[in-house]
């Protein structure tokens, strides 16, 4: 009798410890979720901005049609790649796909930036000054954001890693998740907005 009762507790405990374990991988993951859902919201704002800084520029900009086009077109598929990587933020194919338009877009804009400098009256333009300060005050709060998800990533990864969470964490469905990383030097820095 009392090894039933024995069998019957660590049964238990083991029961208890896999919910434990499943629910500990359920809490990290959505904290992944919502942390991309900050990210979500940053790369929106600047999505909704590009239309308005091209619109902006492509009056005194009318010689640089292929640069405005670059950019629209950049934009456009970052935002595709971006709504994909929302519905799974931890699919590592999702975001790489996300980290490899964001980084066409940044080199999109730094030419936009760059060829705006040729033109003086589109740098005094009122319009143009403050949507570059909105895009460039919504370029820190997408790095203090992806900086959280990445903290969640990191966390969500570790836990799952860890002995013997990661027996039981494949077989939950819960697969590793990719962290939201700058992958070249020119997308370190922020686009560059002086006007």
């Amino acid at each position: 009798m009392t090894a039933i009762i024995v069998l019957v507790i660590i049964v238990i405990v083991v029961i208890a410890w896999f919910i434990g374990i499943y629910n500990k991988l359920v809490t990290l993951k959505n904290r992944l979720k919502n942390a991309f859902a900050q990210i979500d919201v940053q790369l929106k704002r600047r999505y909704d901005l590009i239309p308005n800084l091209v619109e902006t520029a492509k009056s005194y900009m009318e010689h640089e049609r292929e640069t405005l086009e670059a950019v629209i077109q950049a934009r456009n598929q970052a935002q595709q790649a971006e709504q994909k990587a929302a519905d799974q933020p931890d699919d590592p194919e999702a975001m790489q796909n996300l980290m490899g338009a964001e980084q066409t877009l940044t080199g999109s804009l730094g030419k936009l930036f760059a060829l705006s400098e040729n033109y003086p009256d589109l740098k005094a333009n009122q319009n143009m000054m403050q949507l570059t300060e909105e895009l460039s005050s919504t370029e820190n709060k997408i790095a203090f954001a992806r900086q959280a998800f990445n903290d969640a990533v990191m966390n969500y990864n570790t836990y799952r890693e860890q002995f013997p969470n990661m027996i039981f964490a494949g077989g939950f469905g819960f697969s590793p998740a990719q962290q939201f990383k700058i992958e070249s030097e020119e997308e370190r820095e922020a686009p560059k907005v002086s006007f």
